[in-house]
């Protein structure tokens, strides 16, 4: 379809394919490249739900899932040497840290063994990121985010060769999750201001995030743009700019914290990002509600 070959291109890839949203790529992947009894190695710093799916859902099928901190490449070294591992999947940056992963050492460590390398861009966005130039297998995207760009739009991808890519599609067609018409035909027009787009929610992330680490009541800021940033030299080697989300804790409790998100004039109160508004998450009554302190 039309939009699997625009993102084809934007990656860099020779196949694409789009499914229903971001978690449907990531889990039809999965399913389909890592076998029953298998290994996979992720980082501690991800996406609630894809953390949940792969410790919760994947172990059921016998396979064995080890966490790495995203800094930790003698971790990465030592997964795959001791095991027959079939993939290492990491966000880059990640959720919510945004911690980055060097995506070249990572894949040349990988290949070695003959390991899979997937990396979840959807904080990159494909034009601030090209992790398959970079020497990733696979790269996947919530579409929602910055590719349909609007906040009106459900729909994730997976790129890469055309042989794993072929792979990944042949269980899609078995498990379905397919993108309707409508919402391709959004993220179609999502992409067309996606240049433009992208470069502004660069430039007012990093003004933001240093305007936040100078602010007496803001305790610590994280974005891969800051030269605080523990991978900020990593970011700056394999990023052309760090995208539009910034993290950050107020110097509080979760008390204090709300009453700074209800005085926000501008931003909407929202779990999502990659949209033309501004918008405010505080994951601890929000995405991580039911979690424990």
């Amino acid at each position: 379809m039309i939009l699997e070959k625009k993102i084809s291109a934007l990656e860099g890839a020779e196949s694409t394919l789009v499914m229903a949203s971001g978690m449907c790529a990531t889990t039809v992947m999965l399913f389909a490249l890592v076998p029953p009894n298998g290994h996979i190695v992720t980082s501690t710093d991800c996406y609630r739900k894809t953390k949940i799916f792969m410790e919760t859902f994947l172990p059921k099928l016998g396979i064995t899932v080890i966490v790495i901190d995203p800094a930790d490449t003698p971790g990465l070294e030592d997964a795959v040497n001791k095991h027959e591992v079939s993939l290492f999947f990491t966000e880059s940056p990640t959720n919510p840290f945004l911690r980055c992963v060097d995506i070249e050492l990572v894949s040349k460590i990988c290949h070695k063994r003959g390991t899979l390398v997937c990396i979840d861009g959807t904080f990159a966005t494909p034009l601030n990121q090209k992790p398959l130039a970079l020497g990733a297998d696979l790269v996947v995207h919530s579409a929602t985010k910055y590719i349909g760009g609007h906040n009106d739009v459900l729909g994730g991808c997976v790129s890469g060769s055309m042989e794993l890519v072929s792979e990944v599609r042949n269980l899609h067609h078995v498990l379905g999750g397919t993108l309707n018409p409508n919402a391709a035909y959004l993220l179609i027009r999502g992409m067309k201001t996606i240049h433009l787009r992208v470069k502004q929610q660069n430039l007012t992330a990093l003004r933001m995030a240093q305007i936040l680490e100078t602010h007496p009541k803001v305790s610590h800021v994280y974005y891969p743009g800051l030269p605080s940033h523990p991978e900020h030299h990593i970011a700056k080697r394999q990023m052309t700019g760090f995208g539009g989300v910034v993290s950050f804790e107020i110097d509080g409790d979760r008390e204090t914290t709300i009453k700074f998100v209800d005085s926000l004039k501008i931003p909407y109160i929202a779990p999502s990002f990659g949209g033309c508004e501004s918008i405010v998450d505080q994951p601890a009554i929000m995405s991580y509600w039911d979690l424990t302190q």
